[in-house]
This record gives C-alpha cells, structure tokens and sequence, in this order.
C-alpha cells in the first residue's frame, strides 16, 4: 500500500478539508487468509524490506502475533534499529491478525491458549483451547501461502510473541517442531490452566521427539508478586523454571535462554525485548 499523503494549512486554509484520508504504511500488505476448517478467515499483515522489488534474494520471515498492536510497532524498531544501532538482516515481517469479525479479546483467548477455560477466568461466553486448531491453519494454510507468494527462505522462519502469543509460541515449539527456526518468546503465560506448559513439555519428553530450535525468552523483572500486587502471577519464576526443565533434556541443537529485563512489567516489557531479540536473532551479515 502506498501512503497517502495530506497537506494542510500550508495554502492558508484554516479548517481541514472535509474528507481526511487515513495514514497507511508504505511497503505493506494485507492478504485474507480463509480458514475452512475453523470456519472463519484471517488477515495477514505483510511489511516487504527494502529492496525488496529490485533483486532475488530470499529473506527470512519474522511471524508476530498480535498483529494490530505488534505488527507496527516491530516495523518501526527494526527500521530505527538497521538505522541508527547496529543493523540488522533484512527480513520480511508477517503479523498474524485476529480472526475477521472477532475482537482481538475473543481471537486471541481461542487461538492461542492449549486448554479449556480456567474456572474463573475470562469473559461469559469466551472459548479458550484451539491452539493446536489455529497451528495447524497457520503450518497448512497461511505459512504455505506466505512461501509461495513472496521470496522467503523456509529454513530461517522467526516466530515472536507476548503473552499469549508466547503461550502459543512454546505450544508451536513442542507439537510443531520444525515448523519454526528462532523463538522470541515474551512473558509467556506459563501459568495457564495450572502449569500446563510444563506438563505439555514432560509429555513431549517422555515422547523423545527431537527439538531443535534457537529460543530466546524474555520476562520483565516486575512482572513477580508484590506488595501492591501480591496475587500478580511470578512470571519469572515460571520462566526461569521452564528455561530449567527444557535443558535438562539435553536436546541436541536446543539453544534456549533467559532475559529478565529490570525495571519492565508486563504492560512494559514487549518493546524492550523485542529490540534486543530482533538483535539476537536476525543480526547484520558482516
């Protein structure tokens, strides 16, 4: 989509032109993606690197979730980052929207959670556990369409994710493995359904399939319980416990670590983590 661009006040004109046209972002798409099988349909935002249109090259693909928030604002810190810090790989950037007509409430606690509601948590009428539904939309639908419209290259694709969307990313790693190369994995909701992410990953051991894969998770350093919020998850513990349990399965080619960022909580932190794990995973060929 081209941006559109509108200049006002410059001519003189003291109030703005009855018909305001809406910023867009340059170099992007927006595909619909069908998903029969869950009887609804997906967009996908699609922000091509520059030079993109000019050469052959392939190009590694970097998935979010949370689109609408987390699609520009990954945008914006890789450019500043290539720009201004020590430069990065050029990558294409998908974002994996919510599903069409759901708010991003409903999508998200349906798409990327393993399990049935826990008692208590949650809007009425709110369904939870379709995680492994909407992985398999995503591996037989939406990546495959990915592949075959834009120059990508399969063996570097890049998943990242907040919260749930780290929830969903830890479920890809273990019942999808292959399917992603490098993690960036933020505060994942480890605490769903009782620690359900723990077992899944015992499950997966006592299954001795192979994993292998580059992860980086991040948690904030407040993101624990406190005097103020004494009831607030330990989502570094968790963190550092999972982190714990997944290498003492020695996985040959499982590189995994930990980050806590001091001073960030959870409303914080996904700008912060996303800057160092862009850096970490898609650095700039020297």
């Amino acid at each position: 989509m081209k941006r559109r661009t509108l200049l006002w006040a410059a001519g003189g004109l003291t109030t703005p032109p009855a018909l305001a046209l809406p910023y867009t972002l340059e170099d992007t798409d927006v595909v619909t993606v069908p998903a029969p099988a869950l009887k609804r349909a997906y967009e996908l935002y699609v922000s091509l690197p520059p030079g993109y249109a000019e050469g052959t090259q392939r190009y590694p693909v970097l998935y979010v979730t949370d689109a609408p928030y987390a699609f520009p604002l990954i945008r914006a810190i890789a450019g500043r980052v290539d720009r201004h810090g020590v430069g990065l790989a050029p990558f294409i950037l998908v974002g994996l929207g919510y599903a069409k007509g759901d708010s991003g409430v409903v999508s998200r606690n349906r798409d990327y959670t393993p399990t049935a509601r826990t008692p208590g948590r949650g809007e009425p009428d709110t369904v939870y556990g379709q995680s492994l539904a909407y992985l398999a939309h995503l591996a037989d639908t939406a990546i495959p369409l990915v592949d075959a419209r834009w120059r990508t290259d399969p063996k570097r694709r890049l998943y990242a994710g907040h919260s749930y969307g780290g929830l969903l990313g830890i479920q890809a790693l273990l019942e999808r493995p292959g399917l992603f190369s490098d993690f960036i994995l933020g505060s994942p909701s480890l605490w769903f359904d009782k620690g359900q992410p723990f077992e899944a990953e015992q499950r997966h051991a006592k299954a001795r399939r192979r994993l292998a894969a580059r992860v980086r998770l991040y948690v904030g350093g407040l993101e624990i319980p406190s005097k103020a919020r004494p009831n607030a998850k330990d989502m570094v513990g968790d963190a550092r416990r999972f982190v714990t349990q997944l290498r003492t399965r020695r996985h040959p080619g499982l590189d995994v670590a930990l980050t806590v960022l001091d001073g960030e909580d959870h409303a914080t932190v996904f700008p912060r983590l996303i800057t160092q794990g862009l850096m970490w995973a898609l650095p700039k060929p020297r």
